[in-house]
């Protein structure tokens, strides 16, 4: 599709400036016979005002929420020591990719394997012991009392065997989950606590990105909205995933909600990096736009633009819609093709007569340089309303 004809700003701001300098004082300071003050004045006040224009235009428009946020590992565990002992191995370094299961660490199991085997040994003399008591019991020469306490005493030496072995099986340190390690703390030889966090594991494969989004898009975005991803340490490229869920509360002290964007990592991205999320939820495949540089006081979704009429610059309210880039849609209150005013509107006021400019045109060399021009063109800029950070005109 056609693009309006924009130029660098300081460029455009040049040429409108010398072309209205040169006008000015074409006027102001004319040769021999001139006329008196009131007329030059006159003068001034008719002759056109020299603008850059720009055709309103139809071209896709989306509206989207834009933020900021880190990416998060959903799937992270710190693998921590549930025995105390010397570190004899660390199998693991960090970058290696470890599955649910495997050992990182083996700790000294030396006291627990004789603890194991001390419970074992007194578990089968009661066992022993309990064979021989049901063949007394059988012939009335062992009380019922004395058979249920050899009973039970075997019942409480095989829970001590159970709980020896599983502190034995605590000497081999293991990852909950599959991914990769992205940490350890422990080199062989080094003293283990219990309860201390010795190896941190990752799941990367998926990456999540929490937005805390303002209450009034709570409407408008929904799980399963596409999102795009632009980190800054992978300038140029984009990434695409989707709403994993939304909160369904409001956060009353900051009015927002959480937003959670799910991205598969590809092996690119990484637990940490920052991230510019852009979500589209609506789209218009065929909106009348026009550049945002032609907005005059706008106010929400209100705003006004001077339109070019045979050489005359009317001022035209207009509806707004949605906002993309540098350009905004124009819901009512212009037709398509219709030559607004994107360059010179300071100089311009309402009916009054304009002359458009080529942008490419040579500068005139009595215009000033641009210091001059930036003066006289000088302009706010960005002068539609955003919704927040959503690209709408809407509030």
């Amino acid at each position: 599709m056609r693009q309006p004809a924009l130029r660098s700003p300081n460029r455009r701001a040049f040429h409108v400036a010398a072309l209205a300098a040169s006008l000015i004082l074409l006027v102001a300071c004319g040769g021999p016979g001139q006329v008196p003050a009131q007329g030059a004045a006159a003068e001034a006040d008719a002759a056109p005002v020299p603008v850059e224009v720009a055709a309103a235009e139809h071209r896709p428009m989306a509206a989207s929420y834009t933020g900021t946020a880190a990416l998060e590992a959903p799937g992270e565990a710190q693998v921590v020591a549930k025995t105390s002992g010397v570190a004899l191995e660390v199998l693991v370094a960090e970058g290696d990719q470890v599955r649910a299961g495997q050992v990182l660490v083996r700790l000294d199991a030396d006291r627990a394997r004789l603890q194991e085997a001390q419970s074992a040994a007194q578990m089968r003399k009661l066992e022993a012991e309990f064979e021989r008591s049901k063949a007394l019991v059988d012939q009335q020469l062992l009380s019922a009392a004395d058979f249920d306490r050899i009973r039970y005493d075997l019942e409480n030496a095989r829970a001590v065997n159970r709980l020896a072995r599983l502190e034995l099986s605590y000497a081999n340190v293991t990852s909950p989950i599959s991914g990769v390690v992205a940490q350890v703390t422990p080199k062989p030889g080094n003293f283990v606590q219990i309860n201390t966090p010795i190896v941190r594991v990752v799941d990367a494969s998926v990456l999540e990105a929490t937005l805390n989004v303002p209450e009034r898009e709570l409407a408008t975005l929904r799980a399963g909205q596409p999102v795009s991803l632009q980190v800054d340490a992978l300038p140029g490229q984009r990434f695409t995933g989707r709403i994993d869920r939304v909160a369904p509360v409001v956060e009353a002290g900051s009015g927002t909600f959480r937003v959670i964007a799910a991205f598969e990592s590809g092996g690119v991205l990484k637990p940490g990096m920052f991230g510019r999320l852009r979500i589209d939820y609506d789209e218009r495949a065929n909106a009348l736009v026009v550049p945002r540089s032609a907005l005059v006081d706008a106010q929400g979704q209100n705003a006004e633009v001077l339109v070019v009429e045979d050489g005359i610059a009317v001022r035209r309210p207009v509806e707004l819609g949605y906002v993309d880039g540098g350009w905004i849609e124009v819901r009512d209150g212009l037709v398509p093709g219709a030559q607004v005013v994107v360059a010179g509107k300071a100089a311009v006021r309402d009916g009054g007569k304009v002359t458009v400019i080529d942008p490419d045109a040579p500068a005139v060399a009595d215009g000033g340089g641009p210091d001059g021009a930036a003066a006289v063109a000088g302009e706010p800029a960005g002068q539609a309303g955003e919704r927040g950070t959503a690209n709408s005109a809407q509030d």
